[in-house]
C-alpha cells in the first residue's frame, strides 16, 4: 500500500446486506496515536462496475449510526432514489468525548479533538480516495456532539464535505453564531439537513429549532436546506425517522421522474420532451458531480409524453439515445419504428420493429408486441 503513515491492519470479515458487502477494518493512525475501528459498506455492484465512481457518506458515531444509515442508503439506491454510495462508519464508543473535545474559551477543536479533526480530513479521506473509487460528492453525518463537531469543516474556506446530516445537533455558540453568515456568503454548494423532535433531550429542540429559523432566512442559490421537527420524537427515536427524510431531501433532484414530475414538469415543458430529459440529467451531473446512465424509467416517461401529446418527431432523438444507452434492449429500435411509422415510412418502420424483435424485452415492450406492429404494417400497407 502506498500510504505509509496509515496502515490497514485488518482481517476481512464481511457480511452481506442484500448484495452490499460490509467490511470491518482497524486503522492504525499516526495522528491519533491509536487504532480506530471503521465499517465500510460497498455498493451492490461495486466490484462489477469497475469504471464507476461513488459518493461517500461518512458516518460519525458509527458504532450505532452506521447500520441504520447504511441500510437506508442500500434501500434508496436499490430503487434509484439516490445514487449508489460508499458508506463509512467510524466507531467512537470509547473515544467520543475526546474526539469532540473543544477549547473552553474559543470553542475550537482542542487536543484529541483537533487530532480527530485532522485524522478525518488528513488521514482517513486520503486513504479512502486511494483504495476506493470515490466521486467528488461527500456527505458527513453525526448525532448531537458529533453533529456539532462536523460543522467545523464549514468554517474552513474550502470544506471537504458537501452534505451535512445533523441529527439533533448540540450546537455550541461558536457554530450557532457563525454558521448562518458563513453559509450565506459561501460560494460552495452545501446540502444541509437538521432534525430535532418535540421530546428532544434538554434544550436541543429549542437550539435546533432556532438554527432552522436562521438557516431558512438564507438566500443563496448554492445552499440546499432541509429540516424536520418530528412530533413525539425523542433524542434517539428521531434518528430513525430523520435518516430517510435526509436522504430524500438531499437527493430530491436525483430521483427518477415520478407522476408529479410528469404532470407538472414533463407535460408542461416549453421545449421538447427529449430536451427536458437531457437538461434533467445535465443538472444532476452538475449538481452532484455524478455522471449517471439514463434510467429506463425516465426514458419511458418521455416516450409516454410523446405519445400523449403526439409529438412523434421527438422519437428519433429518443430512439438514438436509447440505442446508445441500452444497445441490447428493444426500446431504441421500437422508438425509431414509431418515428418512421408516424412519419409515413412503413418499410423503414418494419425494419426497425424486426430489429427490436431480435433484442431483449424491456418494460411493457415484448416480442409479441413487435410481431403485432409488424403484422399491422403488412396488413395496412401490403409489405
Amino acid at each position: 500500500m502506498k500510504t505509509s503513515y496509515l496502515l490497514l491492519c485488518f482481517t476481512l470479515l464481511f457480511s452481506h446486506i442484500g448484495f452490499s458487502q460490509v467490511e470491518y477494518k482497524v486503522l492504525e493512525s499516526k495522528k491519533l496515536q491509536a487504532e480506530r475501528e471503521i465499517k465500510i459498506q460497498l455498493p451492490r455492484n461495486y466490484k462489477s462496475n469497475t469504471d464507476k465512481t461513488y459518493p461517500l457518506i461518512l458516518v460519525l458515531d458509527g458504532d450505532y449510526l452506521f447500520e441504520p444509515i447504511a441500510g437506508n442508503v442500500d434501500y434508496y439506491s436499490y430503487w434509484e432514489d439516490m445514487p449508489e454510495a460508499l458508506v463509512v462508519g467510524i466507531n467512537q464508543s470509547e473515544s467520543r468525548k475526546e474526539d469532540t473535545r473543544l477549547d473552553i474559551q474559543d470553542q475550537l477543536p482542542l487536543d484529541k479533538g483537533a487530532d480527530f479533526f485532522e485524522f478525518l480530513g488528513g488521514e482517513l479521506l486520503p486513504l479512502l480516495e486511494e483504495n476506493y473509487r470515490l466521486s467528488n460528492f461527500r456527505i458527513i453525518a453525526g448525532h448531537d456532539k458529533t453533529a456539532n463537531f462536523m460543522n467545523y469543516y464549514l468554517l474552513k474556506e474550502n470544506p471537504i464535505f458537501h452534505g451535512y446530516i445533523n441529527l439533533s445537533a448540540d450546537y455550541n455558540d461558536r457554530i450557532a453564531n457563525n454558521l448562518p453568515e458563513i453559509i450565506s456568503s459561501s460560494n460552495n454548494k452545501i446540502w444541509y439537513y437538521i432534525a430535532t423532535g418535540s421530546d428532544d433531550a434538554g434544550k436541543l429542540e429549542e437550539v435546533n429549532s432556532q438554527m432552522i429559523v436562521e438557516l431558512e432566512k438564507i438566500d443563496n442559490e448554492k445552499f440546499f436546506f432541509y429540516s424536520n421537527n418530528f412530533e413525539d420524537a425523542t433524542h434517539y427515536s428521531l434518528v430513525a425517522r430523520a435518516i430517510p427524510d435526509a436522504i430524500e431531501g438531499i437527493f430530491s433532484s436525483y430521483r427518477p421522474i415520478n407522476t408529479k414530475d410528469y404532470e407538472d414538469e414533463v407535460l408542461t415543458t416549453k421545449g421538447s420532451f427529449y430536451d427536458y430529459l437531457i437538461d434533467r440529467y445535465d443538472f444532476i451531473e452538475e449538481l452532484y458531480n455524478l455522471d449517471i446512465k439514463f434510467r429506463i424509467n425516465d426514458i419511458m416517461a418521455i416516450s409516454a409524453a410523446i405519445e400523449e401529446k403526439e409529438k412523434f418527431d421527438q422519437y428519433k432523438d429518443l430512439g438514438k439515445l436509447a440505442q446508445k444507452e441500452y444497445p441490447d434492449s428493444m426500446i431504441g429500435s421500437y422508438f425509431l419504428g414509431r418515428y418512421y411509422e408516424e412519419n409515413g415510412r412503413p418499410k423503414r418502420a418494419k425494419k426497425e420493429y424486426l430489429v427490436a424483435f431480435s433484442l431483449n424485452e424491456t418494460s411493457y415492450l415484448t416480442k409479441d408486441m413487435m410481431l403485432e406492429k409488424i403484422n399491422q404494417l403488412k396488413e395496412n400497407f401490403g409489405l
